[in-house]
């Protein structure tokens, strides 16, 4: 088992690659373009908002986030591979806000990404600041939370 490193940084070099390039995004096209050469062709994307598949798709997703978010920046805080499966734990900052969560990847034996599953909870990362939307969301949480233990 390929296990985290300190500094979050797998000893697997795909692993390294895929993280430095999310780390090295900028918004720019060149950076873009360096991290989509890491995926196959047909690669699936999917996160809490996206089901994807294939190089467009998921430029369409990059672009549509740097017109959403300002200041975007991964940082890679864990990671492990065994085999072709690999698991990223990162941090997406942006101005005025936070978000993090955990990546899943697998791996071709081109050393592509074929699969990329994102997990995050958008429900307390994001909902949860809306005004009226948040105080709902953090109403639902706290009734459907386990009663403390006595």
């Amino acid at each position: 088992m390929n296990v985290p490193m300190p500094g979050g940084s797998s000893t697997d070099a795909r692993v390294r690659r895929v993280a430095a390039a999310y780390e090295a995004l900028d918004g720019s096209a060149a950076r873009l373009d360096a991290l989509l050469a890491l995926y196959a062709s047909d690669a699936r994307f999917r996160d809490p908002f996206n089901n994807v598949r294939g190089h467009a798709a998921l430029r369409n997703i990059f672009e549509h986030m740097a017109t959403q978010v300002r200041e975007p920046r991964f940082c890679i805080t864990e990671s492990a591979c065994e085999g072709d499966a690999a698991w990223l734990r990162w941090d997406f900052s942006f101005a005025g806000g936070r978000i993090d969560g955990a990546s899943r990847l697998v791996f071709g034996a081109d050393g592509r990404v074929l699969e990329h599953l994102d997990f995050w909870d958008p429900a307390r990362q994001l909902y949860e600041r809306v005004p009226l939307l948040g105080a709902l969301m953090r109403l639902l949480r706290r009734r459907l939370a386990a009663p403390p233990q006595r």
